[in-house]
């Protein structure tokens, strides 16, 4: 099989099925044991997370609002009971963190009267003889019940009961205080002799900073996803794969016009993702995102970190709509170029019909690790410990069982995060976008031995050909190429989280203000990214020609690198001809059938369901990214035949042509489109 000159010599298709062996071992076993290690980690966090953490808050004991099994159950809603400590813990310089105001957990948000004082009393305990199912029947409220001795705390605003004062909304999952007090219940508690109560805005914007943290806003987000499941399996998973094998349907049989279909159904569908963020931030109409966030209410904070990220993609949209539309507009001339590639991939699938249902198989795979890697990733992102604060300020409340005011060991709780978890959160990023990039090599290699096996075996009257070719491929993937498909997806994964790393890097300096602010160390930041950007797309690139090589000749992964950089470099001019319109309009189809996921998701995430109860979203945003996401790693895998029936005839066919001095074994429609010389000559002087 090999020449004196050193090159491999291909004949027939005997070069598919000549001896083989065992490639990249060592990496084959580096990634079998870093499966293992993601299997311990899932373990790990499936043992300690509980992904309500990220949607409930924590009630004075420690337990989360809502948790069944603490007797919470239905009890979501966060609720502080004492005024005077949320005013104080907004207070600058204040001892007192509203982390550590006493706070407990109820069915609704409590509002005063215009006729009485209404309590809110804490958890029946010790002598207060009544259930949950009373307290929560009788509106949380057991004064009546009370001994003077308790009575007398409670006008100190020790508990157990205390007054409500100021009227309060859910907002996301926690009552915030509306710094408007009702003079009626006001009155009724100075007249009953209780101690004074601040009523400055205060009360109203520490409940609001406490909300609207960073870390708050992250957590809701998470928990975005958890609730929007149903979404990501029909938009992320469901209608991607519908309008796949549509897609490539179509491709088959529609080949002259697709091209102009994808181009314009691109531009509609960027216009209409555009204009339905638009329509969400209230730049358009009246359906702004405020019902998402919170409820409708004159006197309530809008929580503006959602909607400003919500405006920032907006804005972004926006800049990619106009770019968009504007490479259309450029391209639109080139189609007919395109035409004639599609055309040999549409011949292909003709010929090897198992390649249009062949992407289900890896598309299944990655369904059941995603559903895996995302429940794994919920619980280890809420594999905190629950601790007690170590609080140093005035704390005192009634305590139930002890029968005395208590000022020792009050302070609140929170979720304390070791240093370990975010190694953990990082290793299980890193883990998803390997596996992922895993299996569409896997895909791609498969796709590659059966075109290879269609082009070499061309004239060979081979049973094989084309019933069979499409499993022959897998079997000799899994035989032989899986430690070179490892590192070649880990080369991909190793370059593309050194960026992210830098990213972060630079945002750490961003916000500390060491970002550089000459020219030249802006111009220098600049082209730091542009080279890496460069260096991960020629990787890829390189990656995809190498699987091919792979399929085609057994070799290891930076041998058939070799071979394949070998070939486009000699075929420059040929390849990039040909290839580059054809994958312009590739990556558009891919576009058209996320964006189109994207729609789907917004208009899921728009309805009753996800606005209300249990199921309320902070914001449609992250599932909508998540769908998208999905949706595009979907439709690479389906597209995936095309880009690898084209990449792979003009490889066999350049190789082909090498060998022999002419393309012995190409197909006719393949001669006809790549050996026309006026063709070929009308391609390169095709006005750019």
């Amino acid at each position: 099989m090999r020449g004196s000159s050193g090159t491999i010599h291909m004949g027939g298709n005997g070069i598919i099925k000549h001896n083989r062996k065992c490639r990249d071992i060592v990496v084959l076993v580096i990634f079998i044991a870093f499966w293992i290690a993601m299997i311990v980690n899932s373990s790990f966090a499936f043992n300690r997370g509980n992904p309500f953490r990220l949607t409930f808050g924590l009630d004075y004991k420690g337990n989360v609002c809502g948790d069944k099994h603490a007797g919470l159950h239905q009890l979501e809603l966060k609720y502080w009971l004492n005024p005077n400590q949320v005013y104080q813990s907004g207070l600058k310089d204040s001892q007192l963190k509203l982390g550590d105001a006493r706070s407990i957990c109820l069915l609704d948000c409590p509002v005063p009267r215009e006729d009485s004082l209404v309590w809110v009393c804490d958890y029946p305990e010790g002598d207060i003889v009544v259930s949950m199912d009373d307290w929560i029947d009788m509106n949380y409220n057991y004064y009546a019940f009370l001994t003077p001795e308790m009575r007398n705390s409670s006008l100190q605003l020790q508990g157990p009961c205390y007054p409500v004062i100021f009227p309060s909304v859910n907002v996301h999952w926690s009552c915030q205080f509306i710094a408007r007090a009702s003079n009626v219940s006001l009155s009724l508690w100075q007249q009953m002799g209780g101690v004074s109560i601040n009523k400055d805005t205060v009360i109203d914007k520490s409940i609001h900073k406490y909300i609207n943290s960073h870390s708050a806003v992250l957590k809701r987000y998470m928990a975005d996803i958890g609730k929007a499941w149903p979404v990501l399996i029909v938009c992320g998973g469901i209608l991607p794969l519908f309008l796949s094998v549509i897609w490539l349907l179509m491709i088959r049989h529609f080949v002259a016009a697709m091209p102009w279909i994808t181009v314009v159904l691109f531009d509609v569908l960027i216009v209409s993702v555009t204009m339905f963020y638009y329509l969400k931030v209230g730049w358009i109409g009246n359906d702004a995102i405020t019902p998402i966030i919170g409820e409708h209410d004159p006197y309530i904070h809008i929580y503006g970190r959602e909607l400003t990220h919500l405006r920032i993609v907006t804005i972004l949209m926006t800049f990619i709509m106009v770019v968009s539309i504007l490479t259309s507009i450029a391209i639109v001339r080139r189609i007919l170029m395109a035409n004639s590639v599609l055309k040999v991939a549409a011949k292909v699938i003709g010929e090897v019909q198992e390649l249009i249902v062949f992407p289900i198989i890896p598309y299944g795979i990655l369904a059941v690790f995603y559903m895996l890697w995302i429940s794994a990733f919920l619980h280890l992102f809420s594999s905190g410990r629950v601790v007690q604060n170590d609080c140093h300020s005035n704390c005192c409340s009634y305590n139930l069982m002890e029968k005395r005011v208590i000022c020792d060991h009050c302070c609140g709780y929170s979720v304390h995060y070791t240093p370990h978890i975010g190694v953990a959160i990082l290793f299980h990023l890193f883990g998803c976008y390997w596996v992922t990039q895993f299996l569409i090599a896997g895909s791609s290699t498969v796709i590659a031995g059966s075109v290879a096996s269609y082009y070499w075996g061309h004239d060979e009257a081979s049973p094989e050909i084309p019933f069979r070719s499409i499993f022959s491929s897998m079997k000799r993937l899994m035989y032989y190429s899986i430690g070179s498909l490892a590192l070649g997806s880990l080369t991909v994964s190793f370059v593309e989280s050194i960026r992210f790393l830098l990213e972060s890097i630079r945002r750490k300096l961003k916000v500390s203000s060491h970002v550089p602010d000459n020219w030249i160390g802006k111009a220098a930041y600049q082209s730091s990214q542009f080279f890496l950007r460069c260096i991960e797309w020629t990787i890829k690139s390189v990656n995809r020609n190498a699987y091919i090589m792979i399929a085609i000749t057994g070799k290891s992964f930076f041998r058939a690198s070799a071979i394949a950089t070998d070939l486009v470099k000699n075929n420059i001019l040929r390849i990039g001809h040909v290839n580059v319109i054809g994958d312009v309009i590739l990556f558009l189809g891919k576009l058209c059938v996320s964006l189109s996921s994207a729609v789907f998701a917004f208009l899921m995430l728009d309805t009753h369901k996800y606005k209300s109860a249990h199921n309320k979203l902070s914001s449609p945003l992250l599932p909508v990214v998540v769908c998208w996401a999905l949706g595009y790693i979907v439709v690479t895998l389906f597209f995936g035949v095309i880009e690898m029936s084209i990449d792979t005839i003009i490889l066999s066919y350049c190789q082909d042509s090498e060998e022999h001095g002419t393309a012995r074994y190409a197909p006719p429609l393949l001669i006809e489109t790549l050996s026309d010389q006026n063709d070929m000559e009308r391609l390169a002087q095709e006005p750019r």
